[in-house]
Parts: C-alpha cells; sequence; structure tokens
C-alpha cells in the first residue's frame, strides 16, 4: 500500500533516479501541488535536476494531485496517463511536458 511511503521518502529518493542523458535538452520546472502535503518542484537544466520544497514563481508545468497518487505514480502503481484520464492528476501549462517526466526519472537507483 503506497500510504506506508511518505512524500518526503520518495522526494528524497529522486535525484539518485534522475537520468542525465535523456534530459540535455531540457530546461524545464514542474510543480507538484499536493492537496494534502507540502508543495515542492522539480527544476531541470542541461543534464541536472534539482528538487526544492514550495513553490517556483514561474513553472512550466503544474501537476495537482493528493500525496498518494504521486507516490503511486512514482512508484509505477499507476501510470501518469491514467492518473490523468480518471481524473486523479490535473496538469497546467505545457501538459505535453509532463509526458516527459517518465523519461527523465528511473524506478531504479542510477549509478
Amino acid at each position: 500500500m503506497s500510504s506506508a511511503i511518505s512524500v518526503s521518502t520518495v522526494i528524497a529518493k529522486l535525484p539518485s533516479r534522475f537520468i542525465a542523458e535523456n534530459a540535455q535538452d531540457v530546461e524545464a520546472v514542474f510543480q507538484f501541488m499536493l492537496e494534502d502535503d507540502e508543495d515542492f518542484f522539480i527544476a531541470v537544466s542541461a543534464g541536472t535536476c534539482t528538487i526544492e520544497n514550495g513553490e517556483h514563481p514561474d513553472p512550466n508545468v503544474t501537476l495537482l494531485m493528493d500525496s498518494e497518487t504521486m507516490v503511486d505514480v512514482i512508484n509505477g502503481q499507476i501510470d501518469g496517463m491514467s492518473a490523468f484520464l480518471t481524473g486523479r492528476l490535473r496538469a497546467e501549462g505545457n501538459v505535453m511536458l509532463a509526458t516527459r517526466l517518465g523519461k527523465l526519472f528511473s524506478r531504479e537507483k542510477q549509478s
């Protein structure tokens, strides 16, 4: 069950799962607005990523969901498109950019 895994645990693992070679041409800020937890954003630039708590002043895409949906998507229990189509996830801004997130992060730790 995803409730055993906290949002902060998932966020802490994201940098180790970042696939830099898939992000060489990406300059974007992905804002995550969580209904029941702290908001955070991922900034990707020239093959690097930084993750910060709070709201970015000018994100390229904003993803709105609850913490359970976020953990489920990150852990692969549901894919982002399914979450979007069933109303568990909403996106604002450059929605097509959100589809690239799956290629920027692996479910496995990167070396």
